[in-house]
């Protein structure tokens, strides 16, 4: 079983910056990738980026060029450096693990807003 736990969101205003980290504990076997996630009001889950264990990385389309996404193995630990903060990312953002199960953490709540 794997925990997943976010900090480091808050409210920021438009063009601010933030970032996201989650750590991992529990039985991890084998990592293959990491990701995040984001919710926001009345909208479906989007997936934000990803990164697999080799350093490769995604991201979608609505956050290329504005976020990165890094991961420290010996702490178990992904970041989500989020810059040029926009209020259509106001969202709650979840970490995403990815073994043989898919795990998701609790979720934190992101807020751009003036």
């Amino acid at each position: 079983q794997v925990q997943l736990v976010e900090s480091g969101g808050g409210l920021v205003q438009p063009g601010g910056s933030l970032r996201l980290s989650c750590a991992a504990s529990g039985t991890i076997s084998g990592i293959y990738a990491m990701g995040w996630g984001r919710q926001a009001p009345g909208k479906q889950r989007e997936l934000v980026a990803g990164i697999t264990n080799t350093g490769s990385t995604a991201y979608a389309d609505s956050v290329k060029g504005r976020f990165t996404i890094s991961r420290d193995n010996a702490k178990n630990t992904v970041y989500l450096q989020m810059n040029n903060l926009k209020p259509e990312d106001t969202a709650v953002y979840y970490c995403n693990l990815q073994t043989s199960s898919s795990y998701w953490g609790q979720g934190t709540q992101v807020t751009v807003s003036s």
